[in-house]
């Protein structure tokens, strides 16, 4: 009988132990991600009890605000489809998404001032309510960029390379969070996928435009990189693959092979720096690591050094092969080369209000990552400001600011190349980075680069 109940207790206390340890698990490792789901019924329950904060952009323009009638509140998108990828929405049915999830909290008001202020109105039977948040895009850059897009396929993004404030993130097609119970049956079955963020989730061959990354990989190789000279016969065999260029450039230096976009010349760059140098070049922009902006952002993908085949490694060096992208991705990297080698963090929440006009939260720029050293972006900034003076990005070329760029059109499965341009002005003080891309929309010196001149051109002029 002993023996049984002392079976019985260390069944029991076994079964006991293995609970504890799984609602631990529960609350420490996945409690964060689960309380911040967008599907968490204590947000929807919050949202019943409390005055929903309003989101702004940077000039004070209203991006999301709640309206109330008959007693219950709804979430109102003034800017509709401009804005919808980035500030999402709020939904009882298909939750929320885009700021408007990771903001929670503070919209909540959950946190700062807030959270304290909240629980003495609830007890004193008075109104509860969020705070604020402003956000550092421009609804007005957003709308420019939605028009230059023109509806078609594809994504835009305009950053400050000196602090990583994003000025615009625009994805195309879109969708209007006003009418989203309407159309949402529509919306998840449209074969253009209008729900995804391109800019920030759109994996990409980038084309020539990583040829940015490679130069900067084999300058941090070998200085002497600078002045050697390239022959071009047009194309060039690796492991007995041949790689064809656009044209015979014929002998070429770093900053002409830049300008012309010679293929011959950034593989053979390539294959010199090896696989696992190429692969630290990759690291040192970012391009595994997603960076953090409170929306869904993918990281980028490509072959592992010990996987990287001589014609892998050549394709990779002129962004084909298996490297895929977002255009947030590559906008970062013109920003590096703008801003002497250096990656400023990104990010969209400029400042947060608690309900009473108090500041509990402002954003604070800081280098995230050391991509180049200046003396290489230097000579890189070159070779794009004489590819928009007399090269294949010409055609971004606008009257009164000097544009640096680089172009591409990235082979694909689907069709014709993807249209790429990615760039920076003014290019002799830089103070703004863009990256635009057309899926299947051809050259991106005939396509994306007059839509990312404009888009700079346009954002200077309104004083950034």
């Amino acid at each position: 009988m002993k023996n049984n109940i002392l079976r019985l207790g260390c069944l029991l206390f076994g079964l006991f132990l293995v609970l504890t340890v799984y609602l631990a698990y529960l609350q420490v490792w996945k409690g964060p991600a689960l309380a911040a789901n967008s599907y968490n019924r204590r947000f929807q329950e919050q949202e019943a009890r409390i005055r929903r904060g309003t989101i702004y952009d940077i000039k004070g323009a209203v991006l999301a605000r709640t309206e109330f009638s008959d007693g219950k509140g709804r979430r109102i998108y003034p800017e509709g489809t401009r804005t919808a990828h980035i500030v999402g929405y709020v939904s009882e049915r298909y939750g929320r998404s885009g700021l408007e999830s990771f903001c929670d909290p503070y919209l909540l008001g959950m946190e700062g001032p807030d959270r304290v202020r909240n629980r003495i109105n609830n007890l004193l039977g008075r109104e509860q309510a969020g705070g604020d948040v402003v956000l550092t895009i421009d609804s007005d850059l957003q709308g420019m960029a939605v028009e230059l897009l023109g509806g078609r396929r594809g994504a835009a993004v305009l950053l400050d390379p000196r602090t990583g404030a994003v000025r615009a993130i625009v994805s195309s097609p879109g969708f209007n969070p006003n009418y989203l119970e309407e159309t949402w049956p529509r919306l998840v079955n449209d074969e253009s996928a209008p729900l995804m963020n391109r800019a920030a989730q759109g994996a990409y061959p980038p084309g020539s435009t990583f040829k940015i990354v490679t130069a900067a990989g084999a300058l941090a190789g070998n200085p002497g990189v600078a002045d050697m000279t390239f022959d071009c016969a047009g194309y060039i065999v690796a492991d007995g693959y041949k790689l064809d260029d656009v044209a015979a450039h014929g002998k070429v230096d770093l900053r002409k092979a830049l300008a012309v976009s010679c293929n011959s010349a950034f593989a053979q760059l390539g294959l010199n720096l090896g696989a696992e140098g190429f692969y630290r070049a990759v690291k040192a922009f970012g391009i595994r690591e997603p960076a953090d902006l409170g929306i869904p952002v993918r990281a980028g993908t490509l072959a592992p050094p010990g996987e990287m085949t001589q014609s892998e490694l050549a394709s990779s060096a002129i962004g084909q092969g298996q490297i895929l992208v977002s255009p947030l991705q590559m906008a970062l990297v013109a920003g590096a080369i703008a801003n002497k080698g250096k990656i400023m963090k990104p990010y969209l929440v400029e400042s947060v209000r608690d309900s009473c006009g108090g500041t509990i939260h402002k954003a604070a720029s800081h280098v995230w990552l050391d991509a180049a050293a200046p003396d290489i972006a230097e000579i890189i900034k070159e070779g794009m400001v004489d590819a928009v003076r007399s090269g294949t990005a010409g055609a971004a070329s606008v009257a009164g600011v000097q544009i640096a760029g680089k172009t591409g059109s990235a082979q694909n499965p689907q069709g014709m190349a993807h249209a790429w341009f990615i760039g920076f002005a003014p290019a002799d003080s830089p103070r703004l980075a863009a990256a635009v891309i057309l899926e299947n929309a051809g050259s991106g010196g005939a396509v994306a680069a007059p839509v990312a001149g404009r888009l700079l051109a346009y954002a200077v002029s309104r004083g950034y």
